[in-house]
């Protein structure tokens, strides 16, 4: 019988340039955030949250709705976390009742809570097990079947045969974050392994790892030869990112942000993401969580991000943004496109971290 002809990807906003894509997040990358993002100009492609999956795993009904109820206009692929090929199966034939636009495979969460139960990033040690979830994967999705990978788990040893099954399985875009499950978010990302992903596979490449700004997408792109970037946290930090992107694709210069924008995205992030019956103080916590990363373009001293850590109510976070943001004529002072130096977005600890997602932005630096 002769192989499924391959589905094309959908078309990006740009008419030959290059892809973006909200990398998946834990905790981040729901239907408010994505609300959010989309407004100051959603990527090419989302990436839903990881749907667990385990013998009792039902897909998450809050993970559900980034599909349901998205009315960006973009396509969302839903992302599958596990290793058990039955239950993989199933969940892709539950989640195909939806409107996805694709599969996408997890092979690359670092947090030891996750890879120590060999799944995400942990399936990296396996490339035997990894063969039999491609397998059983593209036999189950009729349609785009995606996988997120890093380069290895502690070293490169099986990142050309990794690539290899990649290819063998016909998985239809890969995306590469340039860093080791051991190396987690510290180390320098090492562009030159997501060129050969590039070079080796036989399907587009997004690149992914530290992809700070517009200009450092730009750069990674000819540096890569890939066929997009896909950005995470600092997606976070500058909502703005892909509209700059693709403003720059097309040597268009950067719109200047001001302060006084950062604050309205503030505020409407948080309007975004309440919950009804969600205590005060939770949800000023959670919002710390983003701001950690918006700080790192607000003032290079890290003022704003010490007194909104201290923050305990929604007046005392809106009192710092207003001080920080838009008192004394801050509303006119720009914001960083890029992160500055030494303003490190530490996760915040009011969460404890016996509850804490493992890939969450509870583990997640700068």
């Amino acid at each position: 019988m002769a192989a499924a002809l391959p589905v094309p990807l959908p078309p990006g906003q740009q008419a030959g340039g290059p892809l973006t894509a909200l990398a998946p997040m834990q905790d981040v990358t729901d239907l408010a955030f994505m609300r959010v993002i989309a407004h100051y100009g959603a990527p090419d492609y989302f990436f839903t949250e990881f749907f667990r999956v385990h013998a009792q795993s039902r897909p998450e009904k809050h993970i559900l709705r980034s599909i349901d109820e998205n009315t960006t206009g973009r396509p969302v692929f839903a992302q599958l976390i596990g290793e058990d090929l039955g239950h993989l199966a199933r969940t892709v034939d539950e989640l195909l009742r939806h409107n996805v636009a694709g599969i996408d495979l997890n092979l690359g969460c670092p947090a030891p809570k996750v890879y120590k139960k060999n799944v995400g990033g942990g399936l990296l040690r396996d490339p035997d097990t990894v063969d039999r979830i491609l397998g059983t994967l593209r036999a189950a999705v009729p349609g785009l079947f995606t996988v997120k990978m890093r380069i290895g788990f502690e070293d490169t040893t099986h990142f050309n045969r990794l690539l290899d099954l990649v290819n063998a399985h016909r998985v239809d875009l890969l995306s590469v974050h340039g860093r080791t499950v051991k190396e987690m978010y510290r180390s320098e990302v090492r562009y030159d392994f997501i060129a050969r992903a590039v070079a080796r596979a036989r399907c587009p490449v997004l690149a992914n790892g530290n992809i700070t700004s517009a200009a450092r997408a730009a750069g990674v792109v000819a540096e890569t030869r890939a066929a997009g970037v896909m950005i995470g946290r600092h997606a976070i930090r500058n909502p703005w990112i892909f509209q700059q992107c693709r403003a720059l694709f097309a040597g268009a210069p950067i719109p200047r942000l001001t302060l006084a924008e950062v604050r309205d995205y503030i505020e409407r992030l948080y309007r975004a993401t309440e919950v009804p019956g969600l205590p005060e103080r939770d949800h000023v916590n959670k919002m710390k969580k983003y701001l950690n990363f918006v700080g790192q373009g607000v003032d290079a001293t890290g003022a704003f991000l010490h007194d909104m850590r201290r923050a305990e109510s929604e007046s005392g976070l809106f009192s710092v943004c207003d001080r920080h943001l838009v008192a004394a004529g801050a509303a006119a002072r720009e914001f960083s496109l890029e992160p500055y130096p030494g303003v490190i977005a530490r996760p915040n600890c009011e969460t404890p971290a016996a509850i804490a997602d493992g890939c969450s932005l509870e583990t997640v630096t700068a």
